[in-house]
């Protein structure tokens, strides 16, 4: 069974993520772990038994504070919790030990709720974007707006590169939802003739996929992102899907965030971003 990791820090923006998960849950068997990290300042006088007692206190506290408000959420979507777990873990870097806690135990996906970031975190980055730039586990970020619903249309947007391999991926997320897929490529002017045969190709790849093609011309005085959110804001899909690409420098990942990362800021419909091959 797929496993979805499921991450809080018990605020609202967070139950988004929640119910996302939960709808993925209800429309495909998906084992759901919601995480909680937490991090304990102990004086450093203490012995190193009292302050092993008191973060084991400290820890069930949590355990019980993350049982009762994953509880009171299933109960307000009046759903019976089936295949979930509850797990609290001890951390100074929240990001680092998500990603590590994903990857050791072979989770599917990780699923975080995201209200956006103002320039300041832009630069130096939220969980969710450094979730996206750095993670090996798929990222699902959802907007905190989200209410839950089904799933049944997908844009997945892409440059038309190493496509037949990221399709496989989509295909594979969409099918188990039985959820319907749009392939969004933005064509500029300047790559109208030399991109012909590409699309030519992408249209014979995505016949074998039962994907549309959806080409749009970006208006040259918005960005990448906007023009991505005016497609968006037209079709109303259920849910994005990207790929990004995370083999650059680390000074490049932190200052240049992928087009994926950026979007993270501000989106309004849930994200998935697997990493680019």
């Amino acid at each position: 069974m797929q496993k979805i990791l499921v991450t809080t820090d018990f605020s609202t923006n967070s139950t988004a993520g929640f119910r996302f998960a939960i709808q993925l849950a209800s429309q495909h068997k998906y084992e759901l772990t919601f995480l909680h990290c937490y991090h304990i300042i102990k004086p450093i006088s203490w012995s190193i038994a009292k302050a092993d007692a008191y973060e084991k206190a400290a820890s069930g506290k949590i355990q019980i504070k993350l049982d009762l408000f994953v509880d009171k959420i299933y109960k307000k979507q009046n759903i019976v919790p089936e295949n979930i777990k509850c797990v609290v873990k001890s951390s100074v870097m929240i990001d680092a030990s998500i990603r590590e806690y994903a990857c050791q135990n072979n989770f599917s996906y990780i699923c975080i709720g995201t209200r956006g970031a103002g320039k300041f975190q832009r630069i130096f980055g939220t969980n969710t974007s450094n979730l996206i730039n750095f993670s090996d586990v798929p990222v699902i970020a959802v907007p905190s707006s989200y209410r839950a619903k089904k799933i049944m249309n997908i844009i997945y947007a892409s440059d038309l590169i190493n496509l037949e391999k990221e399709l496989k991926k989509v295909v594979d997320f969409s099918k188990s939802l039985h959820a319907k897929v749009e392939l969004l490529h933005f064509i500029s002017p300047e790559e109208k003739s030399t991109n012909s045969k590409i699309i030519e190709m992408a249209v014979k790849t995505l016949s074998k996929y039962d994907v549309k093609l959806q080409l749009e011309k970006p208006k040259s005085i918005e960005s990448l992102i906007s023009n991505l959110q005016s497609a968006i804001k037209k079709s109303k899909p259920s849910m994005v899907i990207m790929f990004t690409q995370q083999n650059r420098t680390f000074f490049e990942k932190l200052f240049l965030s992928s087009k994926s990362a950026g979007y993270s800021f501000d989106i309004k419909v849930p994200l998935l971003v697997f990493s680019k091959l």
